[in-house]
Parts: structure tokens; C-alpha cells; sequence
């Protein structure tokens, strides 16, 4: 399973996805994610294994946001290889989910009052 999620203190929630995230990957993750946006309220989204990123997994990584967003959470993004970091950068999805260089970083967002 390319994602894992995890508990961590003060609420967060820590989503950690590996592998490529191609058409297959992003199948896989889909439904989780759902679970994750619908569920929580401050998630931070660990993309340090992913080796690619293809537009089909962004979908995914929006859709968790916009209603993590609905329901007034926060997300961030952390760790992602420089390749992955591009095209999340070219398209736009940093400004919807920020991206942070660490986990503390992005932690420090989602707990922020």
C-alpha cells in the first residue's frame, strides 16, 4: 500500500505516501484520502518516498484538501524529491496545500491557532 496514516499528538494526523503515484498509485490512494479529508481536521501529507507524481494523484491530494478546508482544518505538505516538487509547484497545488521542506514545519501550520 503506497500510503500509511498515522496519529501524532495534538490532533495531527500524518498521511505518508511512497512509491509512484502514477494512474495505479493514485487508484489506491483515492479512497483513503477521501477517508483522511472527510475525517480529520489537521493533516500533514509526507511525500519524502514518492518517486512520482502524476496529475491523477494531485486530484487526490485536492479533493482531501478542499474538505479538510470545509470543514475550517488545515493541511500541509512536506519532504517531496525536487522532481515531484516541480510539477506540484507548475501546478499551482502550493497554494491550496503549502509545502514545507520538514514534518515540524508542516506540523507547526496545521497546530497554529
Amino acid at each position: 500500500m503506497p500510503m500509511t496514516v498515522v496519529e501524532l499528538d495534538n490532533g495531527v494526523t500524518k498521511v505518508a505516501i511512497s512509491g509512484r503515484i502514477d494512474v495505479a498509485g493514485a487508484q489506491e490512494i483515492d479512497l483513503p484520502l477521501n477517508v483522511v479529508g472527510g475525517s480529520r481536521r489537521a493533516v500533514v501529507i509526507d511525500l519524502v518516498e514518492v518517486s512520482f507524481m502524476a496529475s491523477m494523484g494531485l486530484r487526490g491530494l485536492v479533493m482531501c484538501a478542499k474538505s479538510i478546508h470545509s470543514k475550517r482544518g488545515k493541511v500541509g505538505m512536506f519532504g517531496p524529491r525536487a522532481e515531484v516538487e516541480e510539477v506540484i509547484r507548475t501546478m499551482g497545488i502550493d497554494e491550496l496545500i503549502p509545502l514545507f521542506a520538514s514534518e515540524a514545519e508542516a506540523i507547526a501550520l496545521v497546530t497554529a491557532v
